[in-house]
């Protein structure tokens, strides 16, 4: 599994990806990627179009928000 955190490095952003890691850590996740994206081209690409965003396996799941750690489970659960 592939999940992108997509941002400029704002607090938001930083608080996604913190909360991303806290979820994998919490679901004993092993085969999980984080991958940070800060070029603004390359969030555009993905369909973010307000930033902080959250994608996984190259899909767009959030925008503009910092989901909550459980809702962040729920996703990488599908």
């Amino acid at each position: 599994m592939k999940i992108e955190v997509l941002g400029s490095g704002c607090a938001k952003c930083k608080l996604l990806e913190k909360r991303v890691k806290e979820a994998i850590k919490e679901m004993g996740k092993k085969d999980v990627e984080i991958v940070k994206i800060e070029s603004v081209e390359e969030i555009m690409k993905r369909g973010i179009m307000v930033t902080p965003g959250l994608a996984i396996d190259g899909e767009a799941k959030i925008a503009g928000r910092v989901p909550s750690i459980e809702e962040i489970k729920e996703l990488i659960k599908e």
